[in-house]
C-alpha cells in the first residue's frame, strides 16, 4: 500500500495536490457500487456496543463503526485500501517544512442539523479538541493525544508539548492549520475517524465537552449519547439500549453519493456463535469477525465471506508498574522466548496469519527485517528467569471476554495457549478475565493494575508512527514503561520529512525496541473477515476496518 510518507513528499514538492485529489475522487467513485437495489434496511451484527457517538472520544472499532457512517473527515481513504482520497477537503497542501496545512473545502456541504460546513466550523473542531477542559475528557481523546501529543492545558496523564498551534478560516472554503512541528503522521492522520468534523451548533447545544469520570467509568454528554451531528451519508436516529440496537437513517442531503439503504441498524451481539445463528435465521444480514474456523462452512451455505487484507498487530502487553520483576529486561525476554507463537498462529488464527517480529506489519514503511528474534526457546526462558532470580514468578494475566477483534478472533483460546506456555517455564499465571464492555480497556489502558494483558491494534493509516508511536511514543499506564530516550527517538523519526530517512529512522526504532526495551511482545498479524447474506452487495472490506456502508444495496 502506498506510504503516507511518500504521499507527503509528493504533495510537499508542490505538485500533484489538485491532480491527486481529482484522481482519488475518481477512485472513490470507481470503488463505489453504481447500481443495485435502493431502499430497505440492513441489520449488521456488531461484536460490541459503542462507548459513545462523539468521534473524538472513540477508542475502539465498535465505537468507530457507527461514527464512520455519520461523520466525514477532511481526508478519507479510498475504499478497500489505505490510499488517501478527498473527504470534506478537495485538496490539502503543506508548507515546505510541513508545519502549515491549507485545506480547500467542499462548498455547499451541510451538517445534519442544516448548518453549513465551512472553514470556521473546521477550525472550531480543531480548537475544541485542543482545549478539552479536564483530565477525563483528555484521557478519552486518545487518538488526538497520540497524534497531536498534548492539549492547551494538559491534565491527568497527558504531558506532551502540543503539536497543534492554531487554525484560521482564511475564507469560507479555506482552512489553514498551523502546527508547532512537522509530523510524519500527516496528511494520512487527517483521515482518522476521531478527527471527524462535528456541527459547532450541536456541540454547543448539547454540551459536548461535559464528560465525567467515576473510578474507571465515564459519563458522556448529551451530544455523545443522543445527538451526534456530522455531515455523513447516514444520520443518527436512536440507540435502544434494551434491544442493543443503533439505528441510522439515510441523509438525503448528503453532499456525495447518497446511501442506497433507507436504514442501517447495528445490532450488538457479543457472542460470535450467536451472530452466526442470527445470520442463519435471517434476523441479521451480516456480521463482523466470523470465526476463521467457520469461513468455509459459511461459504458453502451461500453466504459471502469478505476477507480484509491484514494490517494489524496482536501483542502481549507487559506492565512494569506494579511488579518490579517486570522492569528487568531479562524477565521480559524470558516471557518472549517462552511463547510458542508459531503454534498459536497455526492452531488459533486464520489462514494468512503470520508471527509478528515487531510492532507493525511488514507492509508498513519502517519495518526492519533484521530485528532481534525471539524464537520459541523454553530452555532459554528458564535460564533468563534463573539469572534474574525469578524462577518462581507469579503474574496476573488479564484478557478480554465477550468480544472478537480482527487481531484476536478468540481471546480466551489465545490466553489459554499463551498462559500454558508461561506455566511450562515455571511462571505461575493468575487468570483475570474481564468483559470487553465491562471495563477491560480501562483496566489495562487507564488503571494499569495488570501484569500481562492481551491487546492489539489495527492500523489507522500507513505510517510507522501509527503503530510504534501509538504504543511507545509517550508513557502509558498500559505498559508502565517510560524511557525518555525511546520517546525522543520516536519523536525524531516522526518529525523526519524525507521519506527514505523517515523509514530508516523507524527501522532503527524497531531494532532498538526489540533488543533494548521489549516493553511488550508482538505476537501476530491476522486477516479478518466480514460475512453477509447473498442479497447484500457493495460491502468493500478495508484493511483499516474502515468499511463505509453508503455503497451497500439489499436485493
Amino acid at each position: 500500500m502506498p506510504s503516507s510518507r511518500r504521499l507527503l513528499a509528493a504533495i510537499a514538492a508542490g505538485a500533484l495536490t489538485l491532480s491527486l485529489a481529482a484522481c482519488a475522487e475518481s477512485g472513490r467513485d470507481a470503488g463505489a457500487v453504481g447500481s443495485g437495489a435502493t431502499g430497505g434496511t440492513m441489520v449488521f451484527g456488531a461484536p460490541g456496543a459503542p462507548d459513545n457517538f462523539d468521534p473524538i472520544f472513540a477508542q475502539d472499532g465498535e465505537t468507530f463503526r457507527p461514527a464512520r457512517q455519520m461523520f466525514d473527515t477532511l481526508i478519507t481513504y479510498k475504499q478497500g485500501t489505505s490510499d488517501l482520497a478527498p473527504g470534506l477537503a478537495t485538496a490539502w497542501t503543506p508548507s515546505e517544512n510541513g508545519t502549515v496545512w491549507t485545506f480547500t473545502l467542499r462548498e455547499g456541504v451541510k451538517f445534519h442539523d442544516g448548518t453549513d460546513l465551512n472553514a470556521e466550523a473546521v477550525c472550531f473542531n480543531f480548537d475544541r479538541w485542543f482545549n478539552l477542559p479536564n483530565a477525563a475528557a483528555q484521557s478519552q481523546a486518545i487518538y488526538y493525544a497520540d497524534t497531536f501529543e498534548g492539549f492547551a492545558n494538559n491534565q491527568g496523564e497527558t504531558a506532551g508539548e502540543p503539536v497543534y498551534n492554531s487554525c484560521t478560516a482564511q475564507n469560507p472554503s479555506t482552512a489553514v492549520l498551523k502546527l508547532n512541528k512537522a509530523k510524519g503522521a500527516f496528511p494520512a492522520a487527517f483521515g482518522l475517524t476521531s478527527l471527524s468534523i462535528s456541527s459547532p451548533t450541536a456541540l454547543r447545544q448539547y454540551n459536548a465537552d461535559q464528560i465525567e469520570q467515576s473510578g474507571d467509568a465515564f459519563t458522556y454528554s448529551e451530544y455523545a449519547t443522543a445527538h451526534p451531528t456530522g455531515t455523513g451519508p447516514f444520520k443518527f436516529e436512536s440507540f435502544d439500549r434494551t434491544a442493543n440496537t443503533i439505528t441510522l437513517v439515510r441523509n438525503d442531503d448528503y453532499w456525495g453519493e447518497k446511501a442506497k439503504l433507507d436504514r442501517l441498524i447495528f445490532k450488538v451481539i457479543p457472542d460470535e456463535n450467536a451472530r452466526k445463528q442470527e445470520l442463519r435465521a435471517g434476523t441479521i444480514d451480516g456480521y463482523d469477525l466470523p470465526s476463521p474456523a467457520d469461513w468455509d462452512s459459511l461459504k458453502s451455505e451461500g453466504f459471502n465471506v469478505l476477507v480484509r487484507p491484514p494490517f494489524n498487530i496482536l501483542y502481549l502487553g507487559i506492565n512494569g508498574k506494579n511488579n518490579p520483576a517486570l522492569k528487568d529486561l531479562r524477565i521480559r525476554q524470558a516471557i518472549a522466548y517462552a511463547l510458542d507463537r508459531e503454534a498459536l498462529v497455526r492452531n488459533q488464527l486464520p489462514e494468512g496469519a503470520v508471527v509478528a517480529t515487531q510492532f507493525m506489519p511488514e507492509t508498513v514503511d519502517g519495518y526492519a527485517p533484521d530485528t532481534q528474534a525471539y524464537a520459541y526457546d523454553p530452555d532459554r526462558a528458564r535460564q533468563l528467569l534463573a539469572e534474574a532470580g525469578q524462577s518462581n514468578l507469579t503474574l496476573n494475566f488479564y484478557y478480554p471476554t465477550e468480544v472478537t477483534r480482527p487481531y484476536m478472533p478468540n481471546p480466551t483460546n489465545i490466553f489459554t495457549a499463551l498462559a500454558e506456555n508461561l506455566r511450562q517455564v515455571g511462571i505461575t499465571v493468575n487468570p483475570v478475565p474481564q468483559p470487553w464492555n465491562g471495563g477491560y480497556l480501562d483496566s489495562v489502558t487507564v488503571s494499569g493494575n495488570h501484569d500481562l494483558h492481551l491487546l492489539g491494534w489495527t492500523g489507522d493509516y500507513n505510517d510507522a508512527g501509527n503503530f510504534v508511536g501509538t504504543f511507545f511514543g509517550r508513557p502509558k499506564p498500559e505498559f508502565g514503561f517510560d524511557d525518555p530516550a525511546l520517546s525522543a527517538q520516536i519523536a525524531a523519526a516522526d518529525a523526519t520529512v524525507d521519506p527514505a530517512a523517515h523509514a530508516a529512522a523507524y527501522e532503527q526504532v524497531n531494532r532498538d525496541i526489540m533488543a533494548k526495551y521489549l516493553p511488550a511482545v508482538p505476537v501476530s498479524s491476522s486477516a479478518a473477515a466480514l460475512v453477509v447474506r447473498n442479497n447484500i452487495s457493495g460491502v468493500v472490506p478495508s484493511p483499516l476496518t474502515d468499511e463505509r456502508f453508503y455503497t451497500v444495496s439489499k436485493g
